[in-house]
């Protein structure tokens, strides 16, 4: 069985980051190890909430690791909170990702807008972790702060193409831009592989809502189908369909939490189309 490490935050109540990163790894058949780097008891979307700094904990669980040989087949990071992180992670990257596919969700950023507490140095900071990576999933936002570049929610598919190629240029070898559509009824991903200079799409329906935390679980299901041997199109595709579905069991629930989508309820789905 295949081992991935996903590095970032955990909220106890709240269904993002390490709360749907693990169950939907763990459903893909593949080993979840987590380093959570906080721990929240909800995530921030709630009025009221507590923090617990696991920063100072990075390196030393790193040394451990070293200490004992344990490998990983993956590592996959996602919300990280400051420079110092940064740093770490790209540190443990260095230390234990030889051999190992490395994933970047570089969440930080929605509409335009970077989240609370994050400044422009930090999206160059976190280009800079981007480019330790095999594969990076960013959203449009988040692209284009990485390349400081405005962003522009009127684009055109040359416009997208020219986007992956410049995020591929951090030092990826593939580049996923996640939330793209080219008409009102249709979202999913944009991809770029900088090595065969070919271009992949994949689109399914677009819904008239906005879920917190679909970005986690999209990522997450991706990098679970690469690690069952998907191809890299593949499992980008895969993670559309299954997000999509997620949505649709959600809002078909009229009792839904405010706080995410029921992506419990689509795990059969997932595991399904990965036999």
């Amino acid at each position: 069985m295949k081992r991935i490490m996903t590095i970032q935050d955990i909220s106890c109540v709240g269904k993002c980051s390490l709360t749907v990163a693990l169950p939907i790894i763990s459903a893909a058949g593949v080993e979840a190890a987590v380093l959570p780097t906080a721990v929240l008891s909800t995530h921030t979307a709630f009025s009221k909430f507590t923090f617990c700094d696991l920063t100072d904990e990075i390196p030393k669980i790193s040394d451990v690791y070293g200490e004992l040989g344990i490998g990983f087949d993956a590592i996959y990071t996602g919300y990280l909170g400051s420079f110092r992180q940064l740093e770490l992670v790209g540190d443990f990257i260095d230390r234990h990702g030889r051999g190992a596919m490395i994933v970047v969700d570089p969440a930080m950023a929605d509409n335009g807008q970077l989240y609370k507490g994050f400044t422009e140095d930090f999206a160059l900071a976190m280009g800079k972790l981007c480019g330790k990576a095999d594969l990076i999933i960013p959203n449009l936002t988040e692209a284009s702060f990485m390349l400081g570049v405005p962003y522009n929610p009127d684009y055109d598919e040359e416009y997208i193409r020219a986007l992956l190629r410049s995020l591929t240029g951090l030092g990826s070898r593939y580049a996923a831009l996640t939330g793209i559509g080219f008409s009102e009824d249709e979202i999913g991903v944009y991809a770029y592989d900088s090595v065969t200079d070919s271009y992949f799409s994949y689109f399914n329906e677009r819904l008239p809502v906005s879920f917190h935390g679909t970005g986690d679980i999209y990522a997450s299901a991706a990098v679970g189908a690469l690690m069952r041997g998907r191809s890299v199109n593949d499992s980008l595709a895969l993670a559309v369909d299954y997000t999509l579905e997620c949505m649709r069991k959600t809002m078909a629930d009229e009792n839904h939490r405010f706080y995410g989508v029921n992506f419990e309820e689509a795990l059969p789905m997932y595991i399904e189309r990965l036999k």
